[in-house]
């Protein structure tokens, strides 16, 4: 679901350049820069109406010097302890360190890389002229739903203040895109690399004033091809001494480390481990199945009273299909996310999961990753994933944020010798159970 192919890539070193192009922007897209700040709409605010108390072995955002428009915007999320990926990375980025963070999808670590960015581009604003198309920080994520969503969760962060979000992925109309870029400053820039080099490559982005850069899950962006276009981008930007960088990544291979050290400078390394993320707030099954009892396995447990919104992963697009028409058969409300689907209907299939007019979502591994939907009771493993990091990203659909879900996976004769390099990743043994025979009627 790559939202264009990879680009080739002949240039020798990617620790990013100044652009020379400042001086060719368009002067139509030139506008006074305000400053940024708190809106003052309604009732005044301060930080005495977010009371969270102090508890031992917990970190607050109160305990971080937070500016009181982004502390409104963490207190309307929900927010009130920091998870551990926050607390061991906002003392680091909040002093404009760089970092590289090992952490996977559900910990926490888009609201870390937001509150760091929404925190100094407040505290640092920007006094003379400015370009429309002139970005201050930018995100780059592997697929366009996790894009997306992370513009989504910057614009709930940004609801107090007046900086302003923009989404450049694949897949979407270009010209509406640009018709927004070039309405409103761009103090966040969010997307994927194919559609941001669109942009800049056709000087409609400027990218040598970015002040922070995010490379979000750059495992991911190596598997899809990504990374000659990421490199050209990130040659856009000021040199990496002059910006600040944080790269994520849910595994350290010897590739992502080599891109950390070409892109970030004296960086400080975070790490949340897999099995930490798996085993606290996920209760883990493993169904010992065959192939021909799995979708009935299926039907039965999507029709008990406690499972409320459920994520059914499988390995191929046709399983997926297959599984969306028969569970359609079943009278169950279910979405399809696969690269297969079109953009637009990707989309209104989410926003039908996220409001619970669908309760079921099944879902390839690319599809899937990087959604973030609140409520999420259980993760359906229809065929175990191939890859042992796969299994880690399902599991964290949900027990997001410190909740608790449910994992259940079915193992067959197809599939059973994945669960030991699963086991390997995790460092621990996963149960397998028989179904009850109740589970296994047609």
């Amino acid at each position: 679901m790559t939202d264009n192919t990879a680009s080739t890539d002949t240039t020798s070193t990617d620790t990013g350049a100044p652009a020379d192009t400042a001086a060719e922007k368009p002067k139509a897209k030139r506008a006074p820069r305000k400053r940024h700040g708190a809106k003052s709409k309604g009732k005044a605010w301060d930080i005495s109406q977010f009371v969270v108390p102090a508890e031992e072995g917990k970190t607050r955002f109160h305990d971080f010097d937070l500016p009181p428009a982004l502390m409104r915007g963490i207190q309307d999320t929900g927010f009130h302890y920091c998870t551990p990926i926050q607390a061991s990375s906002l003392p680091h980025s909040l002093n404009g360190h760089d970092m590289v963070g090992k952490a996977q999808t559900g910990t926490g670590k888009t609201a870390a890389f937001l509150i760091s960015i929404i925190t100094d581009l407040i505290k640092h604003p920007v006094e003379d002229e400015r370009y429309m198309g002139e970005a201050r920080s930018m995100i780059m994520a592997p697929t366009r739903e996790l894009a997306i969503q992370i513009a989504d969760d910057a614009t709930r962060l940004l609801k107090h203040t007046d900086l302003n979000v923009h989404c450049l992925v694949g897949g979407m109309d270009y010209g509406k895109q640009l018709q927004k870029m070039q309405k409103s400053h761009c103090d966040i820039l969010v997307g994927t690399p194919g559609r941001l080099l669109d942009f800049a490559n056709n000087r409609d982005l400027y990218l040598d004033q970015v002040e922070v850069l995010v490379i979000d899950e750059a495992d991911r962006m190596l598997d899809m091809g990504f990374i000659p276009q990421v490199r050209r981008l990130v040659r856009l930007t000021p040199k990496r001494e002059e910006r600040q960088t944080l790269l994520f990544s849910a595994t350290f291979t010897p590739e992502v480390l080599r891109l950390s050290e070409t892109w970030t400078d004296s960086p400080v390394t975070v790490e949340i481990g897999a099995e930490r993320v798996a085993t606290d707030t996920v209760d883990q099954r493993i169904y010992i199945t065959t192939a021909s009892e799995k979708f009935a396995l299926l039907n039965n447990i999507l029709v008990n009273d406690d499972v409320d919104s459920v994520m059914v992963f499988a390995n191929r697009r046709d399983i997926c299909r297959n599984l969306h028409e028969k569970l359609k058969k079943k009278g169950f409300k279910v979405g399809l996310l696969s690269g297969d689907v079109p953009q637009n209907r990707r989309m209104k299939a989410l926003e039908s999961f996220k409001s619970g007019a669908l309760k079921v979502m099944v879902a390839t591994d690319v599809a899937g990753r990087g959604i973030h939907v609140d409520g999420v009771s259980h993760v359906i493993n229809y065929t175990l994933p191939e890859e042992p990091e796969d299994y880690v990203h399902r599991i964290g659909r949900t027990g997001r944020a410190g909740k608790t879900g449910t994992s259940i996976s079915f193992a067959c004769e197809d599939d059973a010798f994945l669960l030991e390099p699963i086991e390997k990743l995790l460092d621990m043994k996963l149960a397998c159970i028989m179904p009850e025979e109740h589970l296994l009627q047609e």
